[in-house]
């Protein structure tokens, strides 16, 4: 049985392996946590103890078997939630995120099989992410970006990196959602704003930060 803060550190530091596959520093979980470094390094002591992850600093943070199997069902919970809160109870995209963060904790066994069997067996969260299977697999997330478009070039939004609310309100502004087809007209050498067309309408202009935080499928 794990706490809620050793689960929230579990589901960092499996975000940040699927997000960059890169080495995972403390110095990474803190800023992706908004937490403390003193407080970083004495839970990734705890969480080796209980041999849910191996550190090296040479070679990073990095969840090992058991760590990643605990992982992958707390992500899985949460993206379930998601999908409940968004289809069954009628809350915004920019809602859902803080409310299944609470509802991730509850350890119910068979809570997870269950609510994937009422929904359908979705495969992808409101947001675009996959959602773990039971036996842990999942669909395949897209690793483009918006940024990493050419000019001229045609996508859909795919999924999104930030799910913070303000992005997300910002994305319903712009009549932006999952499945949008954007066309980039223009990369502004200046600053890197991208020039876009949404579902063929007219221009808009949006910054490198938003390119680098929507994911696309050509």
């Amino acid at each position: 049985m794990h706490t809620l803060s050793e689960e929230n550190y579990l589901k960092c530091i499996y975000r940040l392996w699927q997000d960059k596959g890169q080495k995972i520093t403390p110095t990474a979980i803190a800023e992706s946590l908004g937490n403390n470094p003193a407080s970083v390094v004495d839970m990734i002591r705890k969480l080796t103890e209980k041999q849910l992850i191996n550190y090296d600093k040479k070679k990073g943070v990095e969840l090992t078997a058991q760590g990643q199997k605990d992982a992958t069902l707390i992500v899985r919970r949460h993206r379930l939630w998601e999908v409940f809160l968004l289809e069954k109870l009628g809350y915004h995209w920019d809602e859902i995120h803080d409310i299944a963060e609470e509802m991730e904790h509850i350890k119910d066994a068979t809570l997870a099989d269950r609510l994937d069997k009422f929904l359908g067996f979705p495969e992808y969260d409101p947001h675009g992410d996959p959602i773990p299977k039971a036996n842990g697999k999942m669909a395949k997330r897209s690793s483009i970006t918006l940024a990493d478009l050419k000019a001229g070039g045609h996508c859909r939004v795919a999924a999104v990196k930030d799910t913070t609310s303000s992005f997300l309100q910002y994305l319903q502004k712009l009549d932006i959602s999952i499945g949008t087809k954007i066309q980039l007209i223009e990369k502004i050498p200046f600053d890197g704003s991208l020039v876009i067309s949404i579902d063929g309408g007219e221009h808009k202009t949006v910054s490198s930060k938003f390119g680098e935080s929507v994911l696309i499928d050509m």
